[in-house]
């Protein structure tokens, strides 16, 4: 187990690079084992999320090999359908490789997905959309794996199948573009998601030889092929790193300029940031995050794409501890995903939970109802003005992990952080990054 020591309190300036997004890469490594000839992946992240998914490759029968950003996967032949329960725990995109199972061998046996555990996160919506397509899913209880299997003559007489997801949801769509591109016929997508990641994987499969359109306001065609061939592509920068670091520099009193920060989506966030008063500039090449006076109370409602990213709300309420005045921010994606608070508050954040009064709440949040427990709050309000001292924290997951930093480098006084390994599945090389920026940061082995 490893930890950071922060000695917080510095303001932070300079240039950074963010990595290629996380939820591009581990998709597009699924994507690469729909054919059996080489696709090479560019600008990939080398975090530990990255190189789980590449080891289930490997375990599966692929060949991977990475130089500097640079991965090159071949799937020639499948050699087992099922994946390991160990290499499935780590990680909840492990489930998607039912696509290329499926759409190859016929037969996946997919263990209950792991990763962060920010609320219930069931694959139900996934299992009923792949189930749409005439795949037989059974889930065992006892070994706690999922059996998928598809007759694929039967599926050769198709001519068209329409599903309508009932709620958004970002992995559904994925994996039933994933699987539904070597099956005969036309597959469309009705209520598809459509965040900016969707398309990258749809650019990606499209110059592997797959026929995909957004046909509509949230939905998706997609016209069956025979096979797909190799391809190269390069992932765009992560939205999420782009927006860690442009709350580093107005919550340090500082001034960042991200490189290449401009082809990803952030109007959501731009729009509140310039709502409470950061400052913003874009250029030709980037964007500068710049603190240029008194942040004000902003209150913010996540959302699916194009709303506010639920991934975003953490290091808001960092932020929000340094404006005038009370925020609020009210979570509808996860039904558990303040685990970040209790440890703000040994901080000296003040943050109070509550539930907001809504008409319909089925319509308001996009997990199941069903998964709430009576001891969960969908809210927090975050009173400003706060001076935030050092402490000994715990992170829970990778986006609390990231607000727990931001806290540590505003704070007065020198922080502990454990639990860095959280970091490390989705933030390549974060504390160097921050130390060129002038962060006192450093990672410590705990022994």
């Amino acid at each position: 187990m490893e930890k950071f020591i922060i000695n917080g309190g510095r303001r932070l300036k300079g240039v950074v690079s963010v990595s290629g997004a996380k939820n591009v890469a581990l998709k597009a490594l699924v994507a690469a084992c729909l054919t059996d000839e080489e696709v090479i992946i560019k600008n990939v992240p080398l975090i530990s999320d990255f190189m789980v998914m590449v080891e289930i490759i490997r375990e599966l029968g692929g060949e991977v090999k990475i130089k500097g950003h640079v991965a090159t996967i071949q799937m020639k032949k499948f050699k087992k359908e099922r994946i390991s329960l160990d290499e499935g725990a780590k990680i909840r995109t492990s489930a998607m490789f039912m696509a290329p199972l499926l759409a190859r061998t016929g037969i996946a046996i997919i263990p209950n997905p792991g990763g962060c555990r920010i609320g219930a996160r069931p694959i139900d919506r996934t299992i009923k959309g792949i189930r749409a397509l005439g795949v037989s899913a059974k889930y065992n209880s006892k070994d706690g794996f999922f059996y998928l299997k598809i007759d694929k003559d039967k599926a050769k007489k198709w001519k068209k199948v329409i599903h309508k997801f009932d709620k958004s949801t970002h992995t559904g769509t994925e994996t039933m573009i994933l699987t539904s591109v070597l099956f005969c016929g036309v597959t469309v997508l009705k209520n598809a998601a459509e965040e900016p990641e969707i398309d990258e994987l749809i650019n990606l499969l499209t110059a592997m030889g797959a026929k995909i359109t957004r046909s509509g306001k949230r939905e998706i065609t997609i016209d069956g092929v025979d096979s797909l061939h190799g391809a190269a592509f390069t992932i765009g920068p992560d939205r999420n790193e782009i927006v860690t670091f442009a709350v580093v520099g107005i919550l340090t009193k500082g001034d960042i300029f991200i490189k290449d920060a401009h082809n990803v989506d952030l109007e959501a966030f731009i729009k509140k940031l310039e709502g409470a008063g950061g400052g913003i500039e874009n250029r030709r090449d980037g964007i500068r995050f710049y603190y240029k006076g008194i942040l004000r109370k902003t209150d913010i409602t996540t959302s699916f794409f194009p709303g506010f990213m639920t991934d975003w709300q953490g290091p808001w309420a960092v932020l929000m501890t340094k404006a005038h005045g009370e925020s609020a921010i009210h979570e509808t994606i996860y039904e558990s995903r303040f685990g970040y608070v209790k440890e703000l508050r040994k901080m000296g954040a003040n943050i109070s939970f509550f539930n907001p009064n809504v008409g319909k709440p089925e319509d308001i949040y996009n997990f199941n109802l069903s998964d709430r427990v009576p001891d969960y709050y969908h809210a927090i309000r975050v009173k400003g003005n706060t001076k935030l001292h050092n402490a000994v924290v715990e992170i829970s997951d990778l986006r609390a992990g990231a607000t727990l930093v931001l806290a540590g480098l505003a704070a007065k006084g020198q922080s502990v952080i454990f639990g860095v390994e959280h970091l490390d599945r989705g933030y390549e090389d974060f504390e160097e990054r921050l130390k060129s920026l002038g962060a006192n940061i450093k990672r410590v082995k705990d022994e």
